[in-house]
């Protein structure tokens, strides 16, 4: 198995670590869950670069790497459900539609659509992110960093004026908004998945 193959089960192998480690009432291990996450992502952009540099795209890898991606968001927005368990107010307390339905449509597009785009390319069919998806997944990587960062640091700062300041952004209400907005482009991308695989359905006939 070549190092970017591994970097991707290494990935998949850090999220529950990482799952474990945040969700922890220890403030050392809610930091270090922040670190765990941190050097998963990281493990992405290197076996991304080092796949291309040294032309180690193998058909395994296009199947493992996206795989591994989702599977370590699914586990940061996990973790963000089992928190608002645990304290309601969490990411706002405003919720139009419940934190458990975002969360459910942001995780089933992300794993079913990535396995199935994955299992298209293993057959030499090759796709193009939409622009919608780059931009869904931008966000969704920022918000889970910010989260992330900020319960480590509010954590590690406690008891503080800072701590409190940030436990407070926390539980404002633009998170949600922020999450209800990651879920509509996660959806708008699926959308754009569909046409875009009917699309290439087509040209393959002609």
């Amino acid at each position: 198995m070549n190092l970017p193959n591994t970097l991707s089960l290494l990935r998949i192998l850090l999220a529950p670590v990482f799952l474990y480690l945040f969700l922890s009432d220890s403030a050392v291990m809610v930091a270090a869950s922040f670190v765990v996450f941190t050097i998963a992502a990281l493990t992405d952009w290197y076996d991304g670069w080092y796949a291309r540099k040294y032309g180690f795209k193998t058909r395994w890898g296009q199947f493992l790497d996206p795989l591994a991606d989702k599977i370590l968001t699914s586990a940061a927005f996990i973790g963000f459900y089992l928190m608002k368990q645990k304290d309601p107010s969490f990411l706002g307390e405003v919720e139009f539609i419940p934190v458990i339905v975002l969360i459910c449509i942001i995780i089933f597009r992300d794993l079913v659509l990535t396995f199935a785009r994955s299992i298209q390319e293993l057959r030499g069919r090759e796709f193009r992110t939409s622009m919608v998806s780059k931009t869904k997944t931008f966000i969704q990587m920022s918000f889970i960093f910010l989260v992330i960062g900020i319960m480590a640091l509010a954590a590690i700062s406690s008891p503080s004026s800072i701590s409190i300041s940030l436990i407070n952004y926390l539980h404002s209400d633009i998170n949600y908004y922020i999450l209800l907005l990651i879920t509509l482009l996660t959806a708008a991308s699926g959308i754009s998945y569909i046409f875009e695989s009917n699309a290439s359905e087509n040209e393959t006939k002609v």
